[in-house]
């Protein structure tokens, strides 16, 4: 039998509305130590804000980060997998979209996402990637 998303996922989402800042947006992944903020209108999915994004899309191009909201720069068209999808299956997403984080939803409701760090912990536990992404997180 093979294994699904919902025995790798992380189950704590951070979310935030689409008109927050990005400067908010920065603050919430510093505090909550990640990378990412999924940005959700009326408990559904709208995109996904990245540390990358707030550097090439705000920083890079001069923007003022208490002035752009999330929705001006985060990535719209979100890619997700369901948490009864086999694991497989958020590989292939991942490759061929060149995700590095994918969303996990139930009826359009975030409910986990999974990474690249998820999956090198479960795959193959002794890799470079997966003893990084177990480590504690540098404060």
């Amino acid at each position: 039998m093979s294994q699904k998303i919902r025995e790798i996922m992380t189950e704590r989402l951070v979310t935030t509305a689409a008109q927050v800042s990005v400067a908010e947006a920065a603050r919430r992944m510093r505090d909550e130590d990640i990378g990412d903020v999924l940005v959700v209108d009326d408990g559904h999915i709208k995109g996904v804000v990245t540390d990358r994004d707030l550097v090439v899309r705000v920083l890079a191009e001069g923007r003022e980060p208490e002035q752009t909201t999330v929705a001006d720069v985060c990535s719209g068209d979100v890619v997700t997998v369901s948490p009864d999808d086999d694991i497989e299956k958020a590989v292939e997403l991942m490759r061929s979209h060149a995700l590095r984080r994918l969303p996990v939803t139930e009826k359009d409701q975030p409910v986990g996402i999974v990474s690249l760090g998820d999956l090198a912990i479960d795959r193959d536990s002794t890799s470079a990637l997966a003893d990084i992404s177990s480590a504690e997180p540098n404060t």
